[in-house]
């Protein structure tokens, strides 16, 4: 497929869509568990975007059956937003599969999910390339947790998570012993390593960006207000507040900020997606501080689509994109690059 020209039509294409849902599960040890799986409203939406442009469509769930559904419906593509079944590496199955198996799909590739999702590895790699990011320390079940380097308050979270998991109502530590009481926390509820980092005061914004190479779009940054906090002294943009979004913050897509850091934003968030080779769609995920000075967070490459509730759609939606026009776009740019005309 990747030989076939944009130019030559494929006759019918039939268009999977790869998710993993949330179930209700007496055994979630956290209230979060789930946090980064998609309702069924979020798949159909995609599904009714994909069917507009008059495609077939296959919907599968990305559990241990996949490489059998995939083998028995033969999808041209794959528009995948499968967040995986556990593990450090669990962004990476489904690509992983589905590259097995030489069926093209959107989004980043096994590798980049991988990395980005260990936010300690991705701080690493892009400061080789000078983007600067909070000091931070990663802690690994049952070692000591030491301090050097860190500067008291700083923001505890697992390592590997996304969607604000783990980052709960008490998720600041102004001490060494607050932070060795919430790193055990962390241990005991998700497993993993976790991710300690000075706390960046100040505002915060998130960029998106569609595309690849020189038709790339990048959105004008949104800017998180807050108007309210579940954590007294600390604005930060976790469970809680993505829950219960109305409650506590706003959202302003332009932001209201001068060219010069607007344009600074946008060239780091575009170096962060070109250095982890992202492709078709991303999010990237900014502090700025008292003193103007930008701080990279994190990315996520598998950005949520729920419709009028994740932040990607939603800036989408501040700039006259259409959740429907979105999703197109985004299977548009997966196909472009596999050569599939759609």
């Amino acid at each position: 497929m990747e030989n076939q020209s944009d130019d030559v039509p494929l006759g019918p294409v039939k268009i999977g869509v790869t998710y993993n849902l949330k179930h209700a599960d007496a055994n979630d040890k956290a209230p979060d568990e789930q946090a980064e799986f998609d309702s069924i409203d979020t798949v159909l939406a995609i599904e009714a975007a994909i069917r507009k442009h008059g495609h077939d469509t296959v919907l599968l769930e990305a559990d241990e059956s996949l490489p059998e559904k995939l083998r028995q419906a033969l999808p041209t593509i794959v528009f995948n937003i499968a967040e995986g079944l556990g593990g450090r590496a669990r962004e990476a199955q489904t690509p992983a599969v589905l590259n097995l198996l030489h069926i093209p799909f959107t989004g980043s590739d096994e590798t980049t999910l991988c990395l980005a999702l260990d936010k300690a590895l991705t701080k690493r790699l892009l400061a080789t390339y000078h983007i600067p990011t909070p000091h931070y320390r990663v802690y690994t079940p049952g070692e000591p947790v030491r301090t050097e380097g860190l500067h008291f308050p700083v923001i505890v979270k697992p390592n590997a998570e996304g969607s604000s998991k783990g980052i709960s109502d008490v998720c600041i530590a102004k001490s060494a012993s607050e932070l060795r009481a919430l790193v055990q926390k962390n241990w005991t509820l998700y497993g993993g390593a976790v991710l300690a980092e000075d706390f960046i005061s100040g505002r915060e914004f998130t960029v998106a960006l569609l595309g690849n190479g020189a038709s790339l779009q990048v959105f004008p940054p949104m800017e998180i207000l807050y108007h309210n906090t579940p954590i007294e002294g600390y604005n930060v943009y976790n469970y809680t507040v993505k829950q219960e979004y109305t409650k506590y913050v706003s959202y302003r897509c332009p932001a209201e900020i001068n060219i010069d850091l607007e344009q600074e934003m946008v060239r780091l968030a575009k170096k962060v997606f070109s250095v982890l080779e992202c492709r078709d769609f991303a999010r990237v995920d900014f502090r700025v501080d008292e003193a103007g000075r930008i701080y990279f967070i994190e990315i996520n490459p598998l950005p949520g689509l729920a419709p009028h509730y994740s932040d990607y759609p939603m800036i989408a939606e501040f700039c006259g994109v259409s959740h429907e026009d979105l999703v197109y776009s985004v299977l548009r740019a997966g196909a472009q690059r596999a050569g599939i005309a759609l």
